[in-house]
C-alpha cells in the first residue's frame, strides 16, 4: 500500500475516534435539491444516496472508497473531488453542486462548504446503535430529496434480506466470532458490540468475541499479541488492498501460533465499510454467509 493511502487511513481512524457529532440538519427543502448534482464528501452519505437509487455527482477519495468500501460500486461517471478531510474546494466551486452531504463531525468546516452550496451532515452513530441511526439517516435523506417511498422500499428490502439469510446460521453452534481488519504488522482493528454489524450477529445468534474496550465508532485498535487470548473462535479479517502486509504477518511464528490459525478457523474476506449504512450491512451479510453460512 502506498504512503498516501496509509496516511489517509491513519487520519481516518484518528478523526473517527476523536470527532464529536456536532452538525445538525439545515432547513433545505427537497424542491431546492437537484438529485443529479449532489456531491458526497464522505462515504456514509454515498451509501445513503445509492440506496435511494441516486448516483452522486461527485465523491471524495474514490481510490480509497474502492479499497475500503468495495460495495456498492461507483459508476465511472462519478467525479473524484479530493480527500474527505480536505476536498478540492476550487473544483467543487467549478462543479456548482446543488447540495453537499458529509458525515457529521468529520471533514472540513461546514462554514467553508456553505460558500459553495447548501448541505448537511448525516450521523453514523449515537455510540450505541449505528444501524438504527443508518435507518433514520436514510429516511432523512429520502425526505430531503423527495424520495420517501424509495427509502421505505429499501428498508423493507433490507429487512427481507436479513431474514432470508438467517437460516444459514441456525446449525452453526455457539462459537463466538472475532471480526478484525489488519492495520499494520503489529495492529488490527477489532469490532465490538456497538459496531454497525452487531444487530446482524444478534439476529443470527452469533456471539461477538470482542467484548473489550471500543470507541464511539464500535471499533478498537488492538495489538496483534492480544489475539492469542482467543481460543475457540472463528475469525474473519476484512481485506482492503493490504495483501503484502497480510502475507508478512501470516508468515510470522507469532501468527502461526494463534489458536484460531492452528484450528484453521481464520479467514480473509473482502472489504466492507465498517462505518457505513444499510448497503454495507448487506455486503457484510453476503461476506458472512460465504465465510460461515451453512457451516458448523
Amino acid at each position: 500500500m502506498n504512503d498516501s493511502i496509509l496516511i489517509g487511513r491513519r487520519r481516518l481512524l484518528t478523526a473517527m475516534a476523536l470527532s464529536p457529532l456536532l452538525w445538525q440538519m439545515n432547513n433545505a427543502q427537497a424542491a431546492t435539491v437537484d438529485s443529479h448534482r449532489i456531491v458526497a464528501l464522505e462515504w456514509l452519505p454515498v451509501e445513503l444516496l445509492l440506496a435511494l437509487g441516486v448516483v452522486p455527482y461527485g465523491v471524495a477519495d474514490i481510490p480509497n472508497y474502492r479499497l475500503w468500501v468495495n460495495e456498492p460500486g461507483l459508476p465511472a461517471s462519478v467525479i473524484d473531488v479530493g480527500l474527505r478531510t480536505e476536498p478540492n474546494l476550487e473544483l467543487l466551486t467549478e462543479m456548482k453542486p446543488s447540495y453537499l452531504v458529509w458525515s457529521a463531525g468529520y471533514g472540513p468546516d461546514p462554514k467553508k462548504l456553505a460558500r459553495i452550496a447548501p448541505g448537511r451532515g448525516f450521523s453514523f452513530s449515537d455510540g450505541k446503535q449505528p444501524l438504527a441511526m443508518a435507518r433514520q439517516s436514510l429516511l432523512e435523506m429520502g425526505q430531503l430529496l423527495g424520495l420517501q417511498n424509495q427509502a421505505q422500499h429499501h428498508l423493507a428490502h433490507f429487512d427481507t434480506f436479513v431474514a432470508q439469510h438467517k437460516p444459514r446460521f441456525t446449525g452453526r453452534g455457539d462459537r463466538p466470532l472475532l471480526m478484525i481488519s489488519l492495520l499494520d504488522s503489529r495492529h488490527v482493528l477489532a469490532f465490538g458490540p456497538n459496531c454497525l454489524f452487531q444487530p446482524i450477529l444478534d439476529e443470527y445468534g452469533i456471539v461477538n468475541a470482542w467484548q473489550g474496550e471500543t470507541n464511539f465508532w464500535g471499533s478498537q485498535v488492538v495489538g496483534i499479541d492480544r489475539l492469542g487470548a482467543f481460543k475457540d473462535v472463528d475469525v474473519i479479517c476484512f481485506d482492503h488492498g493490504n495483501d503484502a502486509d497480510m502475507q508478512k504477518l501470516m508468515a510470522t511464528p507469532l501468527w502461526q501460533a494463534m489458536p484460531f490459525v492452528r484450528a484453521r478457523r481464520f479467514q480473509r474476506v473482502p472489504a466492507v465499510w465498517f462505518y457505513g449504512a444499510t448497503p454495507s450491512v448487506m455486503n457484510f451479510i453476503r461476506i458472512l454467509d460465504n465465510a460461515l453460512g451453512g457451516k458448523a
